[in-house]
Parts: structure tokens; sequence; C-alpha cells
């Protein structure tokens, strides 16, 4: 990817030696901070190396009354730099942006606007969130309105206690994997994988470790269903959990969408449904479901960048396997102390779902040992 913003802007960190030199890093340090874990061959996913992210976030910068700008932070962190493109973003996003400044301009809608959000899908729909230190009203949705047919997008407007709707506020999108469509609704301002491509190589890694082992699932931090979805195909039944109300909303909806039957989507934290396991609390959330019933020799993990406590970690274990996605390394490692006494890792990936950044999301699979 070539950038004219490398070195100013601090979206991108790591670009000296062009993609292939930064993955290679990525690898190298990683390789070392697992060696005491893990001393096989590690898979590496490598992301397209431009317009791989489908969710973008922007900041408004107002120069005048009449003039604004995109802007990111800067690389030093102590302010802003203008940018008028992002070889980040897919091409339905860039070819977007200046069209869409450049209506609000025109239709001089920008007064306190501060942000703009896009999210779109592989086949180009895209939502774009507009976000305001003002109450907004019946003109403003007019003339959005008017934008969202001329540009044929999809709007929200949001405010402090609004959030106004041009169209719909989700796109759908579609991942192939293994010869496979599975169809999702990403909603607006709740989390999705931002790089599709890479997305799509995580699952597919997963369903390979997944794949010679009978019995029932449970998933801890399922979101949207991501990989619950997928998953299905490969076991008799599945229990997924997530503490978010919205995302187990989002998740039953894409089961229906995709014509699942055998999940049980729950909306109760980890801490809560190991207590509801152990039988220390009861719980009306699971009262409709028979844990009995479920025969559950797998357990899946994919965290938040805090990882997981020690607590979650040692119920885990309790499990014959354990696959675990990751988006920190760091806390990976540490939770590794815990699950490496009672399980060996047979299996690991790097995932560079964030190019020209020292992100990576890693993939681990352990069994219990003999």
């Amino acid at each position: 990817m070539e950038c004219k913003y490398f070195g100013a802007c601090g979206a991108c960190r790591v670009y000296e030696n062009g993609y292939e030199g930064q993955l290679s890093d990525k690898v190298a340090l990683n390789r070392e901070r697992f060696s005491s874990f893990y001393s096989g061959e590690i898979s590496v996913i490598a992301s397209p190396q431009e317009h791989y992210r489908f969710r973008s976030e922007f900041k408004i910068w107002h120069k005048s009354d009449n003039e604004i700008d995109y802007a990111m932070t800067n690389s030093e962190k102590n302010g802003v730099i203008f940018v008028d493109e992002c070889p980040q973003v897919n091409e339905y996003i860039s070819n977007l942006m200046p069209k869409l400044l450049a209506a609000i301009s025109a239709y001089k809608i920008g007064f306190k606007l501060f942000a703009v959000d896009f999210l779109s899908s592989s086949s180009g729909e895209i939502v774009v969130s507009l976000l305001y230190h003002r109450k907004l009203d019946e003109a403003w949705r007019e003339i959005t309105s008017q934008i969202s047919k001329e540009l044929t997008i999809h709007i929200i407007g949001r405010s402090r206690g609004q959030k106004i709707v041009i169209g719909q506020d989700s796109v759908l999108e579609t991942l192939n994997i293994n010869g496979n469509a599975y169809k999702f609704n990403h909603i607006e301002n709740s989390f999705t994988q931002p790089n599709p491509r890479v997305n799509e190589q995580m699952i597919s890694w997963a369903l390979k470790n997944l794949s010679n082992i009978d019995g029932d699932l449970l998933e801890l931090y399922c979101g949207a269903g991501n990989f619950t979805i997928p998953f299905a195909k490969k076991f008799n039944k599945i229990l997924a959990t997530e503490v978010s109300k919205s995302s187990i909303n989002a998740a039953k909806a894409n089961m229906i969408l995709n014509n699942v039957t055998n999940i049980e989507f729950i909306r109760m934290s980890v801490e809560e449904f190991v207590q509801a396991l152990d039988g220390v609390r009861k719980f009306n959330r699971m009262s409709e479901v028979d844990i009995d019933s479920f025969s559950i020799n797998t357990i899946f993990v994919d965290p938040p960048r805090s990882g997981m406590d020690d607590a979650s970690c040692r119920f885990a274990s309790r499990y014959e396997h354990i696959l675990y996605i990751s988006c920190n390394p760091v806390t990976l490692l540490r939770d590794l102390d815990i699950l490496c006494q009672t399980h060996v890792i047979t299996d690991m990936a790097l995932f560079d779902q964030f190019p020209y950044t020292h992100h990576v999301e890693m993939g681990v699979k352990l069994m219990r040992r003999d």
C-alpha cells in the first residue's frame, strides 16, 4: 500500500519496509513471544495490502464556517492531520468520501458535525453515521434524505439522546467460507470484524481445528454469531453466551437469516454463566435451556482485548478441547500460563487483521494433556 500520509497519520505506525516487512516483524515477535508454550509452525494469514477495512471512522475538522475536512490523529498523538483519501478503506468507502464531504458542504449540514463513521458490505452497501454536537431537526432529516437518494447510501444522524435513521442502520454482508456463503446483518455502532477477507480465513482456520471433534460446543463471548453460525455445521448443538443485549439480538437474527436451528444464544456474562452452570445462582435467562441435554467437550472463546480472568481460564480448562481467538497477544500469553497447566497447544495461527500497525490476532488450539 502506498499512502501519502505515512509518517504523519497515526493510523499506520509500521510501514518502512513495506507490507511484507511489517508482517515478517510481527511473525518473528510472536514466534518468540510464545516460544515457551509452542515450538511448532505458526500459520500466517496475510491481509489484502490495501482497501481492507470495511469499517472506518474520521474526525471532521472545521477550517472555517464553509470549509470542512476529514482529519485523523497525527503520529505524535498531539494533534490532527487533514486527509482527503485513505487507502486502508475499501473502494466503496474510498469513492464515497469526497462525494459525501461535498454534499455536506453544499447542503450546509456541517454545523457542529464532529465525526463521520462508515460501515460497508462487500457488495457496496454503506451506512454513514454523522455525529453532531447539536440537536437534529426535521430540516436535517429532509436534507439527508435527499443526500441518501443522491449517493445511494443509508444515513444515521447521532447527537446526545438522538438517533435518526435514513434508510436502515445495517448492511448485509456475505462471508464465503470453505465453499459456503453465510449472511450477516452488520449493525451500525456495534462490533463487526473490520477486515472481512482475513475474518473469512480466521473462521476457516477455526473450522479446520474443530473438524474431527464430536459432541456439542460451548462458546463464550459469541458477539453477533460471527463464528457461531459457521460452527453450527460441525456440532450437534451449540450453547453460546454474550453479555451485550444488542449483539445477542443480532446473533439470533443472523441465525434465522442462515436457516440455522441448533444454537442456544444466552445473554449472560461469563461469570454469570459459570455460576449458573455450577448451581451457584439461578437465572431466569437459563430457565428454558436444558443444560443436561448438552454433551460439551469443546469450548471456543474470543474475548475482548483484556482477555480472560483467572476464573474463566480455569473454567475453560474443564473441557478437553479449547479454541482461543485473541485480539491481544499480551493477554493471551498471560492466559496461557493457566491454560497450559492442563492443556498443550496443538496449533497456532497469526491473522494480520490490522496491516501497518503492531496489532495482530492470534488463534490457539489446545488439547487436554494425557
